[in-house]
């Protein structure tokens, strides 16, 4: 007879860099997702500062958090305000290709 103990404990770890990629994957796409979401937020306040005479830029940086503000790309032209934000990623080259962006308009 042979004795199997342990072989499940080698069959794990076997799988643990498999299932270390899936959790990576999965963090980056709500990364991805979270970022949409602020860009969107951003956009909307930056267009609502638009309606208000107010300075659309400096608000669109008002609200967004601290660590996105740095990476964050506005842009105003007429009514429309766009955002741009990339997510944070364990690798620079991987955020810019996930780069958001997200766009508001108010009617002048």
């Amino acid at each position: 007879m042979r004795r199997e103990d342990g072989q499940a404990a080698l069959e794990l770890l076997g799988a643990l860099p498999a299932l270390l990629l899936v959790g990576l994957a999965v963090a980056q796409v709500l990364a991805v997702g979270y970022a949409a979401v602020l860009a969107g937020n951003a956009a909307e306040a930056g267009a609502l500062a638009l309606a208000a005479r107010a300075d659309a830029e400096a608000s669109v940086r008002r609200s967004l958090p601290g660590w996105t503000r740095a990476g964050a790309s506005v842009r105003v032209a007429g009514g429309r305000v766009t955002v741009r934000l990339r997510p944070p990623s364990l690798m620079r080259t991987l955020a810019r290709k996930l780069e958001v962006a997200s766009t508001a308009s108010v009617a002048r």
